[in-house]
Parts: structure tokens; C-alpha cells; sequence
């Protein structure tokens, strides 16, 4: 039997909001461009550092149980960020923290209800502000954003802008150590979709959570495999050969265990994904990726034998990458059947088309020209790799985002002009406006710098590395829309959250019992 500690009213508050306090004190100091990285322990004694907010999170648990649950219940406003818009999760734990303290002083004075639903409406305005003040991203903001990104390593910034701008509209960018101890950029063709890891014992990274199969074989099937038997032949040559097996199509629970059990016991090197979209766009997804793996898609009801399958049917990719959402497809170059196929398609786009033949040509186009950047990193040691390597990725992410909706003035400036158009009189709203100035507080004192007004003119802001006054975005101080909104959401649906708490139970742990 376990036995229960109970907290209440208070003291229960004031417990799990001294463990939201010291992960955001950690955690803050890397916020901004003057923002200053952490070194930390990882599990098996190894110094870290990093400037990247979600990894300093993650790696803290607190002592003290109840303080520990408020750290954990934080750190999901991080998560859900990261998972959203790839950054910002930083400016998510300092949301959080600000948004509980200012409602924290009016919870006695005011309804826990009233504040919360004001929160709420508050958040909408500030979103739709945002919104309102977006700016597309053009030319050199792509070298702003990422430079910002890498904490303004303006080499860094623009290697993975000139990534972005190597791969078009319709490519994908994405981040690997570098063997040679350089960092650079190396594009191949190659192709992406958004089906990811059907079972987390697939995955062959576990830092990263991806499956990654290299020079894999790739099986494309259009129909249902229900036994192990259908495929044996396949696996068998698969072992033989010592090769390892990609799989994009429908497979049953037990013939999906099966695969699992084998490929954690060593016997095979195994993904398997399922098949993309529905009707006939499923059918030109799989046509389009067995023609970019030059593989033979396997379909019952065109007359293939699915108790007969046989090893003729497997195409080849360079690399086969799974994370949690998507897949991505590295492939050597395009055949000769391909490039007839684009050349085709776009042929076909001058003429008069229908609006939804233009889109679904369009998006054809897209999965067969597409390319892989791969921004290889390299460094001195692997204490400067992992540091190097959080900074890229943040940055990927970044402006990614900043490119798929937009971007706001930086520093914390979008959210300060965007107080002004929450209604103080609204006891929530108030409580929102104090608070959404936090990251424009906390980057200031990063960086040494005394708050001596806040900028009155709708745009302008301070430069933490000159201390000057300054149009932020004329200047290349930038945030993706994407980042800023989803950050303000989260931390507002976390804070809102635990502000309802009046209890708190956790497990007595050993020490305290012996007390």
C-alpha cells in the first residue's frame, strides 16, 4: 500500500508553486539573445550544455514531491509548444509562471472562475492581435530568423536559411551530426508525408524519438496484410541479406506485435508506416512513392497473391526516417520516369484547369520534386556538438514556422503591444496584460539591461545588443507568429489549470517517512 501526503487550500498552492518557480528561474536565463546556457547531469554523470528550454526542463525533478508535480505540470506547456511550433518553449515556462503569479495576488480578492474565464477571453484578443500584425516573411528575414534562432551565430543562420532556400516552398530541412566535424549543408532529392511511428518500440533513437532505417528496402502495399505468413518470404530475405525493411501499408495489430517483438529482439531491422490519406488520393500518394523508390506497389485486388509475395516487389530509398508525425524519404536521385512525370505536370498547369485540379497537379508536383536539406553539424568536441546541435534545431523549427505563418516584432515586443488591447477592467484580462509582459522583462535583465520604460510606439523595442531604442523588425528582431501564439495558448490553458487546484496528494517517498 502506498501512503498519501495530503495538501490543502494555501499551503498546497504556495508548495507547487515554489517548484514552477525554481524550473522557470532555471530555465529563464536562456531566454533571449543575450539569454546564457545551463550546464547540467545527465543520467549517466556527463556534463551538458545547453541553451535549449525544453532539455533544462526536462532534466530537473525536484525533491520535494508536491513542489516536483507543479515543476511537472509546467514543463507540459513547454512540451505541447515544442510539439506545435518546435520552439518557444522558454517563453511558454515564463508565461506560465507570470500568468499563476498575477493571478495568484487576485485569487483572494476576486472568483477563481471570473479570473479564469478573463484569462481566456484575454487570449483570444491577444491572439487575434497578433494575427492582425503579421508580417509574411521575405528575402533576408529567413538569415534573421534563423541567426536568432542560433542565439545570433550568423554563420549558423545563414548555413540553415540557405537550406530553406535550396529545398523551395516544397522541401524539407532537417538536422544530422556531421562525421567529419564540419557543419554544412548537403541536399538530396526526396520526400515527406504525414504518417509517423505506429509504436514507440520502433524507434532506433531514442534522444531524438525516431526510427531510422539506412539503404532500407521499402515494401508498398495496397491492402490489408492480417498474417506474418503473407510476408515471410520478404523477412527472410531481408535477414539473409542483412538488410533493413521499411513497410508503408495497412498491417493487423498481431502481424504489427510480431514485427515489434522481432525487431526488439535483434532478429530484424524494421519500421513500419501506415499507408497515407484515403481513396483516390491514397492511390497517387503510393503511386507517387513507389515510382521515387522505383518499388511495385502491392495490391489484392489488381490479382497480386498476397500469400506469394515476393521480393521483385521491394524498392530501395538511402535513408527512411519516422518521427512522430511524418516521414521523410531520402532517395539517390530521380529516374528518368519521373522527371517525364514533372515535366508533365507542369506542362499541364499552364493549360485551363479546375480549381481542384490545379491543387491536387500541385500537390503532385510537390511529393515528386521535392528535396532533402540536411544541415550537417559538426564540432570540437561532443560537449560543444549537443549544444551546437539544440541551437540548429530550434532554429530549423523556427523558421519553419516563421515561413508556414508569418512573423511578429521580437524581444517580447508583440506581446507588450498587445497588453493594450486586453480589457483592464476585466479582473482576468488584467491579470493576462501584467503578464504577457514577462518575456520582455526577462530578456532585459538577460541581458543587463535596466527597465526603465516600456516602449510606447507600436513596434518599437530594445536591442540587447546595443541597448538601443529600435523598430524590431526593420532591424531583423523577429518571432514566428506560430511560436508566440503557441506558447501564450498553452501557458495560459497549464495556468488556468492549476489555478483551479485546492488539494494536492502525492506519494509519502522513503526519506520523508523515516523522518
Amino acid at each position: 500500500m502506498i501512503v498519501k501526503n495530503l495538501n490543502f487550500g494555501t499551503e498546497a498552492r504556495n508548495q507547487v508553486f515554489k517548484g514552477i518557480e525554481k524550473l522557470t528561474n532555471a530555465v529563464s536565463s536562456t531566454l533571449g539573445a543575450s539569454g546564457k546556457c545551463v550546464i547540467l547531469e545527465d543520467a549517466q554523470g556527463k556534463p551538458v550544455i545547453t541553451k535549449d528550454g525544453v532539455t533544462v526542463a526536462d532534466s530537473i525533478i525536484l525533491l520535494d514531491p508536491v513542489e516536483n508535480i507543479g515543476a511537472t505540470l509546467i514543463k507540459e506547456a513547454a512540451r505541447k509548444t515544442v510539439k506545435e511550433a518546435g520552439d518557444g518553449t522558454t517563453t511558454a515556462i515564463v508565461l506560465t509562471h507570470a500568468i499563476l503569479e498575477e493571478a495568484y495576488e487576485e485569487v483572494d480578492k476576486s472568483n477563481v472562475r471570473e479570473i479564469k474565464e478573463g484569462i481566456r477571453s484575454g487570449v483570444k484578443k491577444v491572439v487575434k492581435y497578433l494575427e492582425d500584425n503579421t508580417v509574411p516573411v521575405s528575402g533576408e528575414m529567413i538569415d534573421q530568423i534563423a541567426t536568432i534562432s542560433t542565439n545570433n551565430d550568423k554563420n549558423l543562420g545563414v548555413l540553415i536559411a540557405d537550406a530553406f532556400r535550396g529545398v523551395g516552398e516544397t522541401g524539407v530541412v532537417i538536422m544530422e551530426p556531421s562525421s567529419l566535424g564540419e557543419t554544412k549543408v548537403e541536399i538530396v532529392e526526396g520526400v515527406e508525408y504525414d504518417k509517423g511511428l505506429l509504436n514507440q518500440n520502433l524507434i532506433t533513437d531514442k534522444e531524438k524519438g525516431v526510427c531510422e532505417l539506412d539503404n532500407p528496402l521499402v515494401m508498398i502495399i495496397d491492402s490489408k496484410i492480417d498474417s506474418i505468413r503473407q510476408i515471410q518470404s520478404v523477412l527472410e530475405y531481408v535477414i539473409k541479406k542483412n538488410k533493413s525493411l521499411l513497410i508503408i501499408g495497412q498491417v493487423e495489430p498481431p502481424v504489427l506485435s510480431a514485427l515489434v517483438m522481432n525487431k526488439m529482439k535483434g532478429n530484424i531491422k524494421i519500421n513500419v508506416i501506415d499507408p497515407p490519406a484515403f481513396g483516390l488520393r491514397r492511390k497517387e500518394i503510393l503511386e507517387d512513392l513507389a515510382l521515387l523508390t522505383n518499388s511495385q506497389i502491392i495490391n489484392e485486388d489488381l490479382g497480386d497473391d498476397l500469400n506469394i509475395i515476393e521480393v521483385d516487389y521491394l524498392g530501395t530509398c538511402l535513408k527512411a526516417t519516422t518521427s512522430q508525425d511524418q516521414t521523410i524519404l531520402r532517395i539517390e536521385e530521380l529516374t528518368s520516369e519521373v522527371e517525364k512525370i514533372i515535366a508533365k505536370i507542369k506542362k499541364d498547369l499552364t493549360k485551363k484547369l479546375k480549381p481542384h485540379e490545379v491543387i491536387g497537379l500541385e500537390h503532385r508536383l510537390a511529393r515528386l520534386s521535392a528535396k532533402v536539406a540536411i544541415v550537417k553539424v559538426g564540432a570540437d568536441s561532443d560537449v560543444e556538438l549537443k549544444e551546437k546541435q539544440d541551437r540548429v534545431e530550434d532554429a530549423i523549427c523556427a523558421t519553419k514556422a516563421a515561413i508556414k505563418e508569418g512573423i511578429v516584432s521580437g524581444g517580447g515586443i508583440a506581446l507588450l503591444n498587445a497588453a493594450m488591447h486586453v480589457n483592464e477592467e476585466n479582473v482576468g484580462e488584467k491579470v493576462l496584460s501584467r503578464a504577457i509582459l514577462a518575456p520582455f522583462k526577462v530578456i532585459l535583465d538577460n541581458a543587463g539591461l535596466e527597465q526603465k520604460t516600456i516602449p510606447s510606439t507600436i513596434g518599437k523595442g530594445i536591442d540587447v545588443v546595443t541597448g538601443n531604442m529600435v523598430h524590431m523588425i526593420e532591424e531583423g528582431i523577429i518571432d514566428p507568429l506560430l511560436v508566440t501564439k503557441s506558447a501564450l495558448i498553452n501557458a495560459a490553458s497549464v495556468a488556468t489549470t492549476i489555478l483551479s487546484t485546492d488539494c494536492v496528494i502525492n506519494n509519502i517517498r522513503i526519506d520523508e517517512s523515516n523522518r
